[in-house]
């Protein structure tokens, strides 16, 4: 099959339904393009082998299963267009949920913020899935992305530090609706322990080491003080965790084969704020507020 997306002769016309559905959809593209700043990699980063960001499985990026014995090699893809998959990913959902069967690849691009040549760019890791004239199905390339990104099991997740942000983490449903599973709770403050949050019991962090071989956690998310945040991802890291998001207002440093990934809500609001500075003296800010532009 090939994309339609420079095409337009012979283009069949879009019934109301889909029409209605991508607008639908425009507002979940638009906040998923704020939300989804990409940045370099810290020194946790993995690269694929051509050192240019992480690779896809086999079987995705060629479009076909791989054999059992795994010849087929993976291939490497920016950074950037993993974090644009994932927000593909949000936008097809939603368009599935509105009853969407098929998308053109110039809707698509409109309602995730980027110009069709860069999506369909972007879509080719997963292999070859528009068709000309019709568009792309919605529910092949929600499961397709849904493997690529290693969301077709539901992964186990341990939340360190049950402060404010970490309380508002464990009781977000939406993990769950996205492939995570938290398994575990901990925290260092007794008056935590024992607390419960969104059916699970806040576990002392001396439990630590024990939860994420039980539960067999890879991922973690740090929402701890700065200080204490170092010592708590030594931990993880040699329990075996090798993916951590960061909450914390420190900078982790971590072997090469652990990812880390770093949210800083002041920094993020720091950036708004030289936004807001620029407009005020009516000049025009420079286009990296998604953080997609200046990747890929």
């Amino acid at each position: 099959m090939t994309d339609e997306g420079d095409a337009s002769a012979g283009r069949t016309p879009r019934a109301p339904r889909a029409a209605r559905a991508v607008r639908a959809a425009r507002a979940v593209g638009a906040r998923a393009v704020r939300a989804a700043g990409v940045r370099p990699g810290g020194p946790g980063r993995s690269p694929g082998p051509d050192g240019t960001g992480p690779a896809l499985p086999a079987e995705i990026e060629s479009g076909v299963d791989a054999p059992p014995d795994g010849r087929v090699e993976p291939r490497a893809i920016p950074e950037a267009t993993v974090a644009r998959l994932a927000l593909y990913l949000r936008v097809f959902t939603a368009l599935a949920e509105q009853g969407t069967v098929t998308v053109s690849s110039e809707e698509l691009a409109g309602v995730a913020g980027v110009n069709s040549a860069k999506l369909r760019k972007d879509l080719s890791y997963l292999g070859s899935y528009g068709t000309r004239g019709v568009g792309y199905d919605v529910a092949l390339l929600v499961e397709r992305i849904s493997r690529g990104l290693g969301l077709t099991q539901h992964r186990a997740v341990a939340l360190v530090g049950i402060g404010n942000l970490g309380h508002a983490l464990a009781g977000y449903a939406g993990f769950a609706s996205r492939g995570f599973r938290i398994a575990a709770l901990l925290d260092a403050d007794p008056a935590r322990v024992g607390e419960r949050i969104a059916g699970l019991t806040v576990r002392h962090i001396d439990d630590l080491e024990g939860i994420v071989r039980a539960e067999d956690v890879s991922i973690a998310v740090i929402a701890t003080p700065a200080q204490s945040a170092q010592e708590v991802c030594d931990r993880l890291v040699a329990a075996g965790v090798t993916s951590i998001l960061n909450f914390a207002p420190a900078v982790l440093a971590v072997p090469e084969n652990v990812d880390v990934r770093k949210v800083d809500l002041a920094v993020e609001l720091q950036i708004l704020s030289f936004h807001e500075q620029r407009k005020a003296l009516g000049l025009a800010a420079p286009r990296f507020a998604s953080g997609l532009e200046g990747f890929g």
